[in-house]
C-alpha cells in the first residue's frame, strides 16, 4: 500500500467547559469514511469512555458528542495532515501538526491525555513547546493493542477521572 497525503477532514469536539483534551494520532480509514473520531467498530474508545463516565455506550455522532460534552471531555488529533498507509500511525511521515490553541484558549482543559504512545511522541514533538502542558500517556484504544485487555484500558484510563471533578 503506497501512502497518500491526507489532510484531517473533521473538527474537534470541544466546548467552554471541558477539562481535558484526548488526543489521538490521525483518523483510521473507518474514522474517515464515517467522518467522526474511533470509528472503527473494534476501537474500544467509546466503551472506555462509557464505563469512564458511567454512561451507556453511545452509538451515533450526537450521542458521543453529548457524552463528550456533557463530561467536560475535548477530543481531537495531534496530525492536521501528514502521509498515511491506510490507518497505521508507525506510517505517518510529513506531519503538519493540528493547532491546539483555540481548544486550549477557548476551553478549562486543565491535563492532556494522548490515546497511545504515538500519538504522545508526536505531540512533545510538534506541540508541546507551543502549549507549555505535559501529556499523560495512556494505552491505544486501537484494535492494534490486543494485548490490553478492555479491563486493563478502564483501570489506565480512569487516571481521567480526577481531572473531570470540579
Amino acid at each position: 500500500m503506497e501512502p497518500e497525503r491526507l489532510t484531517h477532514q473533521f473538527a474537534p469536539v470541544y466546548n467552554a467547559e471541558s477539562r481535558v483534551l484526548i488526543l489521538g494520532t490521525f483518523p483510521s480509514v473507518k474514522s474517515r469514511e464515517n467522518q467522526f473520531f474511533y470509528g472503527h467498530p473494534q476501537n474500544r474508545f467509546w466503551k472506555v469512555t462509557a464505563g469512564l463516565t458511567e454512561e451507556p455506550v453511545p452509538q451515533t455522532i450526537e450521542e458521543k458528542k453529548k457524552l463528550l460534552l456533557e463530561h467536560h471531555i475535548a477530543i481531537w488529533d495531534v496530525v492536521s495532515q501528514c502521509d498515511i498507509e491506510g490507518s497505521s500511525d508507525s506510517s505517518i511521515r510529513n506531519v503538519v501538526p493540528a493547532d491546539l490553541s483555540e481548544i486550549l484558549q477557548n476551553s478549562r482543559v486543565k491535563a492532556i491525555f494522548a490515546n497511545g504512545s504515538t500519538a504522545a511522541r508526536l505531540y512533545d514533538r510538534y506541540q508541546k513547546k507551543q502549549t507549555g502542558m505535559e501529556i499523560i500517556t495512556l494505552p491505544s484504544t486501537s484494535p492494534a493493542n490486543a494485548a490490553c485487555s478492555l479491563q486493563d484500558l478502564l483501570q489506565a484510563w480512569s487516571v481521567i477521572r480526577t481531572y473531570l471533578q470540579n
